[in-house]
C-alpha cells in the first residue's frame, strides 16, 4: 500500500509515496480534513456544520460532499480512512505520515525524553504556521481553533528547538541556525536570546553578538519589558569566557528565567506557577463581559487553593491586550503552566473548553470541554468554574508529583520533596506511609515556612493513629503537633486548617474538627478534601445528610481523587445511620472497589453488607480482612472511628451476622 504523508505544517498537502495529490480548491474541504485529523474521537455532523458553514441553504449536503471528495483522496482498496456511523465522522490516519500528530505525541511523550536525532526529525516538520493561508470567511468558529492550534504548534516549535540547542554544542552552525529561529518565534524569549549571545561569543564573534544585543534592547524596549537580566546575562559571559563553559555562565546568571535541560542544577522553586490567561469568547474571538468575569473567577479561586503561585490578574490581561499567544505569555511570565480557553453560547447552551499546558515542554497536560444548560447563568458558571478550578489543580500535582519520582532523592529541593512525600502517602501502607513522612521532613529541613509540607507531615501521623500502625495517642499528638506549625506558618491556607481539623477528630474534639474544616472551605470552597473531611466527620456522630452533601461535593470536586475510597465509605456510613442499607452496601462496595481501598474501607463494606442482608457478599470482605488482620473483630471497626451510640448498636448487629463480633 502507498505510503500517505498529510502536512498540516505549513500549507495542506497530501501525497502519495512523496508524489503530491490534487485536492479539490474547496477550502472548506481542507478545513474539515484538518480538523478531523485532529480530533480525538468521533465528531457530530451538527458539530462540523456549525464549525464550517455560516448556515447556507444545506450544510449538511455540502458535508457529505466533503466527505465524498475524502474518501476518493484518502481511501484506499481495503482500507477505509473516513469513517461515518450514526450520526459522527471520524478520520483513522493512524497509518499515515501526519506532521502534527507526530509533533503532538512527542510532546505528550515529552520532548526531554527524546534524543538529538528525533528532534531533529520534528524540527524539520515545521514548514511554517499551521494550515497556512487557511482562514476560513464567516466561520469564527472554525477560525478561533485555527488561532489556537496555531498557538500551540508554534509553541511545540519553539520548545522543540529548545531542547534541540540544549542538546548540541553551543557554538555549533547547527545550534546558532536553531536558534535563530527560536529568537524569531519568540522574539521575546530571554532564554533564546541568552543561548544566542553565548553561542556568537563561543565562536568568537562578539561584535555580531554586540549587534544582537543592541536590537534586542531596542526590541524589549519597544515592549515595556525589562531588559536588564539580558544585560547581565551578556556582562557574566564576558567576564567569565576563560573557566567555564559559555552556557554555564549565561544560565546561572538570568537563573530560572533561561535555565534549560543541560543545567548544571535545578532551580529552586518554592511552588509551581500558573499563569490562567482570558477566557476568549468563541465568535469573533472577542474578550470581556462572561469571559472576562469567569477569568477572574477562576484565578481567585486557584490562588485562594494556595497550593501554588498565581499570576495576578492584572498581568495576565495586559499581556492579553497585546495579542500575545497564551504559550508565549507563560514563557515571558516564566511560569510552570498557563490554562486558556473559550466560551461560547450556542443557542440554549454554554460551552467552555479549557487546556493546561506545561509551558516548558509545551505539552496540554489537561483539557476539557464543559457543556451546559444555562438555565441559572451564575449556578452554572459557579458549577463549571468549580470543576475547572478543581482539574487544574489536581493535574497539576500528578505531574510534578510525577516528575519528583523520576528525580535521585539527594537532588530533591522543597517543592519535589513535598510532592515525592505525596505520592508515597497515597500508597496507604505503612512502609509508604513511613517513606511519606521521611519526605516530608526533607522538605521542611529545605524550607521550614512551607505550610503544606506540615500539613502533609500531620496526614502521616494521623494515618499511624487511624490505622494503628503506632501508638495512637503519641500519633495523635505528632498529627495535632505538625498541624499547629502549619497553621503558625500561614493561617489562610485551607490545607493548615484541614490538618488541624483532622488532628482535632483524633483527639475527640469533635466542636473543634467541625469548626476547622469549615474553615477550609470558607478558606477555599474548592478544596475538595475539606469537603471530604466534612463528610467523614458527619458521617459518624454530626449530620449524616450534610455527610452525603459533603461527600458528594468532594467528588464532584475531585472525581479521581486518591481518597475517593474515602469519600465514598463516608456516604456509606452516612446512610447506616439514616436506616438506608441498601444504599450504604451499594457505596461501600464502591468505596472497596478503588485499587488502593485499605482494610478499614473493606471493613465499612462488610458491615453495610451484613446490615442489608447481603451476607455472602460481607462474609467474603471479612474473610478478606482476616487474611491480613486474623483477630479483627467488631471492637477493632468501632474503635477506628468515633460512632455515635445508635451507629454503634447498628454494627455491632451486622458484626454479629458475619462473625465479626
Amino acid at each position: 500500500m502507498p505510503v500517505l504523508s498529510v502536512r498540516l505544517l505549513g500549507p495542506l498537502m497530501i501525497s502519495h509515496d512523496g508524489a503530491p495529490v490534487t485536492l479539490p480548491a474547496s477550502r472548506k474541504l481542507r478545513a474539515l480534513l484538518a480538523y478531523l485529523a485532529l480530533a480525538p474521537h468521533p465528531v457530530g455532523r451538527s458539530r462540523l456544520c456549525e464549525l464550517l458553514w455560516d448556515v447556507p441553504n444545506d450544510p449538511r449536503g455540502e458535508l457529505r460532499w466533503c466527505l465524498s471528495k475524502l474518501r476518493s483522496t484518502l481511501d484506499a482498496v481495503g482500507r477505509h480512512r473516513v469513517a461515518t456511523q450514526g450520526d459522527t465522522v471520524a478520520l483513522d490516519l493512524s497509518d499515515c505520515l501526519v506532521d502534527a500528530l507526530e509533533v503532538s505525541q512527542a510532546a505528550t511523550q515529552g520532548l526531554g525524553t527524546l534524543d538529538v536525532e528525533r528532534l531533529r526529525a520534528l524540527a524539520r516538520l515545521f514548514a511554517g504556521d499551521f494550515l497556512d493561508g487557511l482562514e476560513l470567511e464567516r466561520s469564527p468558529h472554525f477560525n478561533s481553533w485555527l488561532t489556537a492550534q496555531r498557538r500551540r504548534f508554534h509553541s511545540c516549535h519553539v520548545a522543540v528547538l529548545e531542547q534541540l540547542v540544549g542538546s548540541l554544542a553551543a557554538d555549533s552552525d547547527e545550534a546558532i541556525a536553531h536558534l535563530d529561529t527560536w529568537v524569531e518565534l519568540a522574539p521575546f524569549d530571554r532564554r533564546a536570546h541568552a543561548a544566542l549571545l553565548a553561542g556568537l561569543a563561543g565562536r568568537g564573534e562578539i561584535g555580531a553578538a554586540e549587534e544582537h544585543l543592541a536590537a534586542a534592547e531596542q526590541l524589549f524596549k519597544s515592549e515595556e519589558l525589562d531588559f536588564a537580566p539580558l544585560r547581565a546575562a551578556w556582562r557574566a559571559i564576558r567576564d567569565r569566557q576563560s573557566g567555564i563553559s559559555l552556557r554555564t555562565a549565561c544560565l546561572s546568571t538570568l537563573s530560572p528565567l533561561v535555565a534549560t535541560p543541560t543545567a548544571p542544577g535545578p532551580v529552586e522553586p518554592s511552588h509551581a506557577s500558573l499563569a490562567v490567561m482570558p477566557f476568549v469568547e468563541e465568535v469573533g474571538g472577542a474578550r470581556g463581559g462572561l469571559a472576562d468575569g469567569f477569568t477572574h473567577d477562576i484565578i481567585t479561586r486557584l490562588a485562594k487553593l494556595r497550593d501554588f503561585f498565581v499570576i495576578a490578574r492584572g498581568s495576565v490581561f495586559a499581556l492579553a491586550e497585546q495579542n500575545i499567544a497564551p504559550e508565549d505569555a507563560g514563557r515571558r511570565l516564566n511560569v510552570d503552566y498557563v490554562a486558556t480557553g473559550t466560551v461560547r453560547s450556542p443557542s440554549g447552551r454554554l460551552i467552555v473548553s479549557v487546556e493546561l499546558i506545561e509551558v516548558r515542554s509545551a505539552r496540554i497536560v489537561w483539557a476539557e470541554t464543559f457543556e451546559r444548560r444555562p438555565d441559572d447563568i451564575f449556578s452554572v458558571l459557579d458549577d463549571i468554574g468549580n470543576s475547572i478550578v478543581s482539574s487544574i489543580s489536581a493535574e497539576i500535582e500528578t505531574v510534578e508529583r510525577n516528575r519528583a519520582m523520576l528525580k535521585a532523592p539527594s537532588s530533591l529541593n522543597a517543592w519535589e520533596a513535598y510532592h515525592r512525600g505525596l505520592w508515597h502517602m497515597y500508597r496507604f501502607t505503612q512502609a509508604e506511609n513511613e517513606q511519606a513522612r521521611h519526605f516530608f521532613a526533607q522538605a521542611l529541613q529545605l524550607d521550614p515556612t512551607f505550610a503544606r509540607a506540615y500539613a502533609g507531615l500531620s496526614f502521616t501521623h494521623w494515618q499511624n493513629a487511624f490505622q494503628r500502625w503506632g501508638d495512637r495517642d503519641r500519633e495523635s499528638a505528632l498529627a495535632f503537633e505538625s498541624a499547629g506549625h502549619s497553621l503558625l506558618v500561614d493561617d489562610h491556607n485551607p490545607a493548615a486548617h484541614w490538618a488541624m481539623g483532622r488532628a482535632l477528630w483524633l483527639r475527640g474534639e469533635q466542636d473543634g474538627s467541625l469548626l476547622e474544616l469549615e474553615r477550609a472551605v470558607d478558606l477555599s470552597p474548592n478544596f475538595a478534601l475539606g469537603h471530604y473531611a466534612l463528610s467523614f466527620v458527619h458521617s459518624q456522630s454530626g449530620d449524616p445528610r450534610a455527610a452525603i452533601g459533603s461527600s458528594d461535593h468532594s467528588r464532584h470536586l475531585s472525581p479521581f481523587d486518591p481518597l475517593l475510597f474515602g469519600m465514598l465509605g463516608a456516604r456509606a456510613m452516612a446512610h447506616v445511620r439514616l436506616g438506608q442499607f441498601e444504599e450504604a452496601a451499594e457505596w461501600a462496595l464502591k468505596a472497596a472497589a478503588r485499587p488502593n481501598a485499605h482494610a478499614i474501607i473493606l471493613a465499612i463494606a462488610a458491615h453495610c453488607l451484613a446490615l442489608a442482608g447481603r451476607l455472602d457478599e460481607a462474609r467474603g470482605f471479612a474473610a478478606a480482612i482476616r487474611k491480613t488482620r486474623p483477630d479483627y473483630c467488631a471492637d477493632d471497626f468501632i474503635g477506628t472511628f468515633r460512632f455515635e451510640p445508635d451507629a454503634v448498636t447498628l454494627f455491632r448487629q451486622g458484626a454479629r451476622l458475619i462473625g465479626l463480633n
